[in-house]
């Protein structure tokens, strides 16, 4: 199943302690990185004394875009963790941000690597995780002869209509699941009189 993504659609939170220290974990669902910078603002003002506000994100369904932030603590001992568990759970198009309020007695890496891992895990358990379909999107424009034959394609193979407009000619988009698209190209591609093109969704 290659046109299947695993993603989050609700907020969700963890919260794990260690030594003193207190590590609240946020999961949010995004769509792009311009979002993460406003949320990290938004934790930045709630929990204005945390000592540190580190996070990792992945984006997109079929390449995979990564980030991870230490915000402070050693090197790879939040971020990383924090983006392992994203792997581990295969999920995307999500950021999750670990505040930590230090306890006053120090955790050493493997300690940390634990905590951020840890309070990872349980904003993800927390989470509804969801499968979605990769969809390819095609725009079909053709004449009025040929709207019967278009319409009793697109209800055979039970395309998903996104956009009509019909006027002095018509212009048809429709998304489809990346498996089933290179046989839905192909049926409309063989229609003398109309064009098909794709378009992104």
């Amino acid at each position: 199943m290659n046109d299947v993504y695993k993603t989050i659609e609700k907020t969700s939170t963890g919260y794990f302690k260690d030594k003193g220290s207190k590590f609240y974990s946020y999961a949010y669902p995004i769509q792009a990185e311009e979002e993460v910078k406003e949320i990290i603002q938004q934790l930045k003002k709630e929990h204005h004394s945390a000592r540190h506000h580190c996070y990792a994100w992945r984006l997109g369904t079929e390449e995979i875009t990564t980030r991870a932030n230490d915000d402070g603590e050693p090197s790879s001992t939040a971020g990383k963790p924090i983006l392992g568990q994203l792997q581990s759970y295969e999920v995307t198009n999500i950021l999750v941000v670990v505040v930590r309020y230090f306890g006053g007695t120090l955790l050493g890496v493997s300690g940390l690597i634990n905590a951020y891992r840890n309070a990872t895990v349980e904003a993800l358990n927390n989470a509804e995780i969801v499968s979605k379909l990769i969809e390819k999107g095609y725009e079909l424009k053709f004449g009025y002869d040929l709207l019967n034959t278009v319409m009793y394609h697109i209800k055979q193979e039970n395309l998903d209509i996104v956009v009509t407009d019909f006027q002095e000619t018509c212009r048809l988009v429709f998304k489809v699941r990346k498996g089933d698209a290179e046989k839905a190209y192909n049926i409309f591609d063989q229609i003398y009189g109309l064009t098909i093109s794709e378009v992104n969704m």
